[in-house]
């Protein structure tokens, strides 16, 4: 089994790189934006990897007619939604066309490959509590240029595969959460506050955005063994939502980390990390992936949480 990952250098790229190199029986090859010497840990593990601008469709081209894998994912994105806002054509255009040279390049070299598309859970937009749990029978409403570029990926996957017979799978995480994640998101940005003010880098203060959204957290450890799952086990041309089946509002989410240090912290509200629009809660409905794949989460909100806080402690 030959297995290409795009993203292998980012957050869940590393982590499902990890994860399919343990299981020892699949080669692993990849892409990263960084250079690839950046990430000596992953080619001292067994990866191989490339650095690659995925919007260069002969370089990406050459590479999979090099490797000609068995599964593709098709993880690299720009995944921050506030710079989504920000600059939504760079976003646009980086998710949007990366992918479609992957999907052009597999149907010239006529691949025997099946595709993991990474949607997102971004796509549902706006849901009343009428709607949770979110199933993939959910109405689409994206609210974000990030969500719009992800719902883009998610059709243009389901289109190939009618027209051109791709065999692609595609997923809609709800959110991951875990070790090595950009502090740019909710739970490190939390953590390495805290870490710093223990380490007496910081302040005593943390500033927080919105408090009451709900979100439906999945470890992504738990996350990559899922995409795994749907690869080996989904039905082509099908979609899975990805997720615990829970909701932790970001209050609970920021006070499981302040239990877990004796520090003096003193909470403020910052109105930079508000977004535009917020929908104030996201369930998965995951009775598809689990009945599709037997799949099932392992990681408990609590043990994600300290398991980032102790990185970040490591890290400071």
């Amino acid at each position: 089994m030959k297995a290409f990952i795009t993203g292998a250098g980012g957050f869940v790229g590393q982590h499902l790189v990890n994860h399919l190199l343990n299981q020892g029986d699949t080669e692993i090859f990849g892409t990263t934006f960084f250079p690839a010497e950046r990430f000596t840990a992953l080619s001292e593990a067994g990866a191989t990897l490339q650095q690659v601008n995925l919007t260069d469709r002969e370089k990406i081209e050459a590479l999979l007619a090099d490797v000609r894998p068995n599964h593709i994912y098709h993880l690299a994105a720009q995944s921050f939604v506030p710079e989504s806002f920000d600059n939504p054509w760079d976003t646009l255009r980086n998710n949007i066309q990366s992918q479609l040279n992957i999907l052009l390049s597999m149907i010239k070299l006529n691949l025997n490959a099946r595709i993991l598309i990474v949607s997102s859970a971004e796509v549902y937009g706006a849901v009343s509590p009428d709607d949770i749990p979110i199933s993939e029978q959910q109405p689409l409403r994206p609210q974000n240029p990030y969500s719009v570029s992800k719902l883009t990926q998610d059709m243009m996957g389901l289109q190939y595969h009618l027209s051109h017979n791709v065999d692609t799978i595609r997923v809609r995480p709800f959110n991951q959460i875990g070790p090595g994640q950009s502090d740019r998101f909710v739970a490190p940005a939390f953590a390495s506050q805290i870490a710093a003010i223990e380490a007496g880098k910081q302040e005593p203060v943390i500033r927080v955005g919105n408090l009451t959204a709900k979100r439906d957290f999945t470890d992504v450890r738990d996350m990559v063994r899922a995409f795994e799952a749907v690869m080996e086990k989904g039905e082509s041309g099908e979609v899975y939502n990805i997720g615990n089946g829970q909701a932790h509002s970001i209050q609970e989410l920021l006070d499981t980390l302040l239990y877990e240090t004796d520090a003096p912290v003193t909470v403020e509200e910052d109105s930079a990390r508000m977004r535009p629009v917020e929908v104030p809660i996201f369930m998965c409905d995951n009775r598809k992936i689990q009945s599709t794949t037997g799949w099932e989460p392992t990681f408990t909100f609590r043990q994600t949480l300290v398991d980032v806080l102790n990185e970040w402690r490591n890290r400071i």
